[in-house]
């Protein structure tokens, strides 16, 4: 009796684990909203928020709010220091992550096409049963030199890694299509593609899961 208990309770457990691991080539639903407020030439506070929609489009599972600083050392160079609260449903419940984060950003021009590398190096804290953990990411950003329609709308494509240091791998990549556009002159618009795949951890192995994701972005520039 008590061995016939203990596997109900442990398929239980492996159900509520699987709610919100959605199916693989996932559709998902992203919006980010980011403000930018400029302190002087060199300096500025960004404040940002975003919204996830899983299983479909049909599951609000995640957001985020995120407060930073940025300083230009140079028009190649920036570095930033920032803090993101995030709240992700996790069996059911919504989980919160404290993340504290470091920045820097290369910049460079090749042949009337725009580049620039974010690094991002984050220590991770939870509120549940989760160890705490760094993780490095790199976005790879490039926008092309063309520019369509009095919105000055530029196509981009970047890639995105996600390296954990417990473990020292990489665990997530994103890659990104999309178009940038002005819509006021100080409010900017992004429409995008982007395709997430997560490895994801068992016992016996590892595997890869896909989500297809429509991003939408609005950046109000004080």
């Amino acid at each position: 009796m008590k061995r016939t208990s203990f596997i109900l309770i442990g398929l239980i457990l492996m159900l509520a684990g699987r709610v919100y691991a959605y199916d693989n080539h996932d559709f998902q639903v992203w919006n980010t909203d980011v403000e930018e407020m400029k302190l002087n030439k060199k300096s500025k506070l960004v404040f940002e928020q975003e919204f996830r929609l899983g299983d479909n489009a049909s599951d609000f599972y995640y957001q985020h709010y995120d407060a930073g600083y940025v300083y230009d050392l140079s028009k190649y160079l920036n570095i930033g220091v920032g803090y993101r609260y995030i709240k992700e449903m996790q069996n059911k419940a919504f989980r919160v992550e404290n993340e504290p984060y470091l920045l820097a950003t290369l910049f460079w021009n090749l042949a009337g096409f725009k580049f620039d590398s974010r690094n991002r190096f984050e220590y991770r804290t939870f509120d549940y049963n989760k160890v705490d953990s760094g993780r490095y990411r790199n976005k790879l950003t490039v926008k092309f030199p063309w520019k369509f329609t009095k919105r000055e709308i530029q196509p981009y494509l970047a890639d995105e890694i996600f390296i954990r240091f417990n473990g020292t791998d990489l665990n997530q990549n994103r890659i990104f299509m999309g178009l940038g556009f002005n819509i006021t002159k100080n409010l900017k618009g992004e429409v995008y593609y982007m395709l997430q795949s997560t490895k994801n951890y068992s016992k016996l192995e590892s595997t890869w899961t896909d989500a297809n994701v429509l991003g939408t972005k609005l950046k109000l520039v004080f």
